[in-house]
């Protein structure tokens, strides 16, 4: 700044307010100072300036997982909203181990950023968040509910897309269900369990079985997918409501690699409108979550935490899913 300054022939307090507060600098000396900045290749150094004043203007997301894209659309969201507000995103992959996550957030505390969003999925993440925190910086919890009490949160209604997915394949027909999800520790998997359950209650059935693998990816969809084949093809099973779209991938891969139809044989509904949904040989229906709608959501909360903590309530926003009907369901009749 020094340098700045003496090229452009002005006070050291003068660049200042033109970083700072420019309407407080006449046009030609604003003009004189960002030319001397441009000529010097002056950048400031935003860490040392947060450093010194307690305050960043980034907010820090911490993801549970970044190769799910439900966790890439949440961070788009939380950039674009960011943005709006004249600040910026720093982001952290957990791999969706508690420590990594934890570490995330000091890495962030130690950046003095103006708060962070970090997702969650269970209560062992959120009982070992609670526990090892200690900074009053603001923090919202994504994709998991949380007391109003406590933090800011948004999260999905995961029983109505449970619900809605199940609905979806008894309107097409279907009555012979199979969910899969697991493990039930997981928050949303439970949820989605829970409104499967309570579409099939309301038309007077019960499942034919609930498969619970150990995770939710595609290799213990094709796992349950080929257990369930011969159930298939003997007319026991004709529809499958997985728990994620990495399962029901797997699952319908394991049918077609068994010689099954999808959907004449047997009907899949995924979630979450992941990647997995897009590229596969037939096309998966899902249920969308609003992921870009959720990081909206939380770097708002944030922002506004962090500019007037005192008048701040926490809210707890629950956002609603929607079903996209894709070619692994069949049509529903007129």
């Amino acid at each position: 700044m020094a340098d700045v300054a003496a090229r452009a022939g002005v006070s050291v307090g003068t660049v200042s307010h033109v970083l700072n507060h420019p309407e407080r600098v006449t046009e030609v000396t604003r003009s004189r100072v960002e030319d001397a900045m441009r000529a010097l290749s002056y950048r400031p150094n935003r860490l040392a300036r947060s450093l010194a004043g307690g305050r960043s203007s980034a907010i820090g997301l911490a993801m549970t997982d970044l190769s799910n894209s439900l966790f890439v659309d949440i961070a788009r969201g939380a950039g674009e909203e960011a943005e709006r507000a004249g600040m910026s995103v720093l982001l952290a992959d957990g791999a969706n181990e508690i420590g990594r996550e934890l570490r995330n957030l000091e890495l962030f505390e130690e950046l003095s950023v103006a708060g962070s969003m970090i997702t969650l999925s269970d209560e062992e993440h959120m009982a070992a968040l609670v526990g090892g925190r200690s900074s009053d910086r603001p923090l919202v919890l994504l994709n998991f509910p949380a007391p109003a009490a406590w933090f800011c949160s948004v999260a999905v209604d995961n029983e109505h897309g449970g619900h809605l997915a199940t609905r979806h394949l008894l309107d097409a027909g279907r009555r012979r269900l199979v969910f899969v999800g697991g493990p039930d520790v997981l928050r949303p998997v439970h949820d989605r369990r829970t409104g499967f359950r309570r579409a099939m209650a309301e038309a007077g059935l019960v499942a034919v079985a609930e498969h619970q693998p150990d995770a939710i990816n595609r290799a213990d969809g094709w796992e349950v997918g080929r257990r369930l084949a011969a159930d298939v093809r003997a007319g026991r099973v004709d529809g499958v409501v997985a728990a994620s779209d990495l399962l029901a991938a797997g699952a319908l891969q394991a049918f077609l690699a068994e010689g099954l139809a999808v959907p004449g044989d047997v009907a899949v509904v995924g979630y979450d409108d992941n990647r997995a949904a897009w590229d596969l040989p037939v096309p998966l229906t899902t249920v969308a979550q609003p992921g870009t709608e959720m990081g909206r959501h939380g770097a708002r909360l944030v922002v506004a935490e962090a500019r007037d903590a005192a008048q701040h309530r926490h809210e707890a926003v629950v956002l609603r899913p929607h079903l996209l009907v894709r070619a692994s369901t069949p049509a529903l009749p007129a």
